[in-house]
């Protein structure tokens, strides 16, 4: 018999109930239209969307993954050309670079659980026949990556940048918003991220006219118009009832993210005031501005303290348990970074994700105060 979660790790139905009448609105008005596809809410999500990132172009697509092999295709990154990226990462990013036919090479992360700007400078320096093209940045957990150091690599050795924001709508550094500093970024749309719709969805997004336009054709069979086919490309849609929702919740982001970041403060606070030996919490990069998509706490007691908090009704969440390199699918062709992967694979084991979405209430967020410094207690 399963435990009995009173609070859940996250909740897209309470996000749905917190937006219930204008998205059931919103998705009667697409049905009486008849337009469901390619109409009028994709294409002003798409408008509403780009403004709120700060850029001048967005295109809606299938899912975030379908997103990532765009930019880089669009870019030009294909075959015989390798990818920087992670291992400390949803699959779905090296996926995305297989997918565009190149390699991936996996480098380490920093105390923040972003990719490391000193080990990436080490894989590119050790690149002699100067394979490496392009440099997916994973904003991971809703904080954004060293980018300026990072750019300024990028700019030395000739790289193109792509940010990978599925976990960082909103997020900024120095003032700057995630997706406005590579040459294009991705979003994922997925039902449990901050703008999450009600299946999948994404969206790429860049500032130069003319990568936009090459990806909306990539994006659509490689099309120049229903005769003419100028590339290969695939079949990536946002579909009208999708964007519908999206442009309801998009209305609330400011306000559900402002959320986000009082629950982890409340957490910052209340688990520092404990003085829980050995609990490490979430690093703030100087200058970020976090949208805590994930609360991640560290620990060498993770498991036990997971399991203590399940059994009491806190769900939690391990994201992720496996560093891609170490997958069976990808042990035998990612390649990896001269510095290694340490901090990785020690955070792989370590790092464990309380509830944390906006509609918690005060109340739920004290409850996983409290199950936290008991359960700490007590393993």
């Amino acid at each position: 018999m399963p435990d009995r979660i009173g609070i859940p790790q996250s909740n897209p139905l309470a996000a749905y109930r917190q937006y219930r009448g204008d998205i059931d609105a919103a998705i009667q008005r697409v049905l009486d239209s008849g337009w469901y596809l390619q109409g009028p809410q994709v294409a002003a999500f798409q408008d509403e969307f780009a403004a709120f990132v700060g850029v001048p172009h967005a295109l809606g697509v299938a899912n975030g993954t379908d997103a990532l092999v765009l930019a880089l295709k669009g870019l030009g990154i294909g075959a015989g050309d390798v990818v920087a990226t992670v291992a400390h990462t949803a699959v779905a990013t090296v996926s995305a670079i297989e997918q565009a036919q190149a390699t991936a090479l996996l480098v380490d992360t920093d105390r923040y659980h972003a990719l490391c700007s000193e080990h990436l400078a080490q894989a590119l320096a050790a690149d002699r026949d100067r394979r490496i093209r392009a440099v997916v940045v994973v904003h991971l957990f809703g904080q954004m990556a060293d980018m300026p150091r990072i750019l300024s690599l990028a700019e030395e050795y000739g790289i193109v940048v792509v940010e990978d924001c599925a976990q960082a709508h909103g997020a900024r550094l120095h003032g700057r918003a995630a997706g406005t500093w590579g040459a294009a970024a991705a979003f994922s749309f997925y039902p449990t991220k901050n703008l999450g719709a009600l299946g999948d969805g994404g969206a790429v997004v860049t500032k130069d006219a003319a990568l936009a336009e090459r990806m909306a054709r990539l994006a659509q069979y490689g099309w120049v118009n229903r005769v003419a086919i100028e590339a290969r490309g695939q079949n990536s849609r946002l579909d009208e009832i999708q964007a519908a929702v999206l442009r309801v919740k998009l209305s609330g982001l400011a306000a559900d993210n402002a959320r986000r970041v009082a629950i982890a403060d409340h957490y910052d606070r209340s688990l520092t005031a404990a003085g829980l030996p050995c609990l490490g919490l979430p690093g703030r990069r100087p200058g970020a501005e976090s949208v805590y998509h994930q609360y991640v706490i560290a620990s060498d007691r993770r498991d036990s303290l997971a399991a203590w908090l399940r059994r009491n009704g806190i769900g939690t969440a391990v994201h992720y348990p496996q560093p891609v390199h170490s997958q069976p699918a990808y042990a035998e062709r990612a390649l990896l970074g001269p510095g290694g992967l340490a901090h990785s694979e020690a955070a792989a084991s370590r790092i464990l994700s309380l509830p944390l979405y906006p509609q918690l209430t005060g109340d739920e967020v004290e409850m996983v105060v409290r199950g936290v410094i008991a359960g700490w207690r007590s393993v």
